[in-house]
């Protein structure tokens, strides 16, 4: 190996190695409990920042994330906490808008009050159980293991423990299902600090904020939440614009003012959505929206129709959306629903190496087509039409499956007057369904699929469009291909066959009209 001879590599080596041997030389609990009340200290202290590795091009936090760190500090100081007698509660809030390092946030003042702060209790959430998993927590994970003082912790995707101390200093990952509600409770810190990091706040069910609230009676209390306000109602709203605010001390995060987000990118947002859009108040200047909720259909509504119990006669007929995908990593899905259960009936995943081959998916169709499900027929299979989907429909047709029906999602609707196109128009007939007796599995895809688009006005006119996947995918979000496949499933009106029974005509004719409308057993 060659010697390096580059004098400004030297003394970039030169800064690190003496950097690290001061790090670690400082890295000391008594060095630590100096920023027992200066977290901004703490995480430009706690962190590389500017050498070489993750944090190579950032001398420290950004703008929004010192100004806040800053404010806590002050809020703590403020309270002069002396380890016996409780203080009145920090509450926080930054509505934000996407990519400005939310998470990140959570991940440094969680490092900072579990390093800080000895015997402190800490719980963090977020809306989804994907969002808990794969980014609020990965995220806690990552910036607690790239800090200096590690080697006290046990760091793990179940919670961070004191070796030592393990429950009694510590902080975990919830779900904010509601009936995960009692583990948001009696969090109990007398001698020290007990908190709550909410991520993407604006999804969190009314029930986990009031539980989590009720017990900040001890200790030195801090409820910290963030998040995009992608709805116009609920706890995290109120918090930010509404009848709370005056309980928090908040703030909004415009991304253009943010080091991470790409720049360009967001001037091509706001040309396309417009200005005024609920895409830019929400996703850019991190505003309520004005018009609808950016989340159409809503955490509440997800977790009630899990929950639900499915009530379903025994004639009412079986119906499969089928949403088909590119292929590579994308999956195909076939969800199946009959009347009010879209849970009972599992839902066939087809990966997508195996969607490459046309005849190979053909195959796999017309096998299931030929089965009875739970000991009846599939009564009518909609299927999407885009990409590969016209040629797969007509080859089945051939094959004597005629009851094989072409969904184009871009296609015009029923409701010409009110939706842009059938895809948003299935999905406000899905959405209806659940705010009835629609019931779903527990299946954390699903939820998150559900959850993720936002719906917004076309244009200047009253008809509604469902976000595209492309914008999604700008937020992080992958393609909700399971709710495709359920949304399918409210394609058309599919009524249950008569055997002549008086019965059977009278539900016929409800089926047809009557009291519900056209729709009925569409809608049950």
């Amino acid at each position: 190996m060659l010697p390096i001879r580059d004098p400004e590599v030297i003394a970039r080596t030169a800064e690190a190695i003496w950097r690290e041997k001061n790090r670690r030389e400082e890295s000391k609990p008594e060095t630590v409990l100096k920023f027992q009340t200066d977290p901004l200290g703490f995480v430009k202290w706690g962190w590389r920042w500017g050498l070489p590795g993750p944090l190579e091009r950032f001398q420290g936090p950004d703008t929004w994330q010192e100004d806040f760190l800053i404010e806590l500090g002050e809020l703590m100081r403020s309270r002069n906490f002396d380890g016996r007698n409780p203080v009145k509660p920090i509450k926080m809030t930054r509505s934000a808008g996407k990519g400005v390092g939310k998470s990140a946030l959570v991940g440094m003042v969680n490092t900072f009050l579990m390093q800080t702060w000895p015997y402190c209790q800490g719980t963090a959430t977020a809306n989804t159980f994907a969002q808990l998993e794969s980014k609020t927590w990965a995220g806690i994970q990552h910036w607690f293991k790239t800090s200096r003082m590690t080697r006290d912790f046990n760091i793990t995707g179940g919670g961070i423990q004191h070796r030592v101390h393990k429950k009694s200093w510590q902080c975990t990952p919830q779900t904010c299902r509601e009936e995960n509600a009692e583990a948001f409770a009696g969090q109990h810190a007398a001698n020290s600090i007990q908190y709550y990091l909410f991520d993407e706040s604006s999804g969190i069910p009314e029930k986990i904020w009031e539980t989590a609230e009720s017990g900040m009676v001890d200790g030195m209390p801090i409820f910290l939440a963030f998040g995009n306000s992608t709805r116009a109602n609920g706890r995290f709203f109120r918090i930010n614009f509404g009848d709370l605010k005056d309980r928090w001390s908040g703030d909004v995060v415009d991304a253009r003012d943010c080091l991470i987000p790409n720049q360009e990118t967001l001037a091509e947002d706001i040309k396309f959505y417009g200005e005024d859009s609920d895409y830019v108040r929400v996703y850019i200047k991190g505003l309520a929206p004005q018009h609808s909720d950016l989340q159409y259909i809503s955490t509440e509504l997800i977790y009630a129709a899990q929950k639900r119990m499915p009530q379903v006669l025994a004639d009412e007929p079986i119906v499969a959306g089928v949403d088909l995908a590119r292929g590579g990593t994308a999956n195909a899905v076939v969800w199946f629903r009959k009347g009010d259960d879209a849970r009972t009936i599992p839902p066939i995943i087809i990966p997508g190496h195996q969607i490459k081959d046309s005849m190979l998916l053909v195959s796999k169709l017309a096998d299931l087509a030929g089965q009875k499900i739970n000991g009846q027929e599939v009564a009518m299979w909609f299927v999407d039409g885009g990409n590969m989907g016209g040629p797969i429909i007509d080859r089945m047709k051939q094959l004597g499956h005629e009851n094989f029906t072409e969904v184009q999602f871009g296609a015009a609707c029923p409701d010409p007057d009110h939706f842009a196109n059938m895809r948003v128009w299935m999905w406000s007939k899905m959405r209806e369904w659940l705010q009835g007796r629609g019931c779903i599995p527990l299946d954390a895809q699903l939820e998150t699929d559900l959850g993720g688009p936002g719906v917004h006005h076309m244009g200047n006119s009253d008809r509604w469009v469902l976000e595209s996947k492309k914008s999604m995918e700008k937020r992080g979000l992958a393609s909700p291909d399971r709710a495709d496949a359920l949304a399918l499933c409210f394609a058309a009106t599919v009524k249950p066959k008569t055997d002549g029974s008086d019965w059977n005509r009278k539900r016929d004719a409800w089926g047809r009209g009557g009291a519900h409308g056209e729709h009925s057993w569409m809608m049950r």
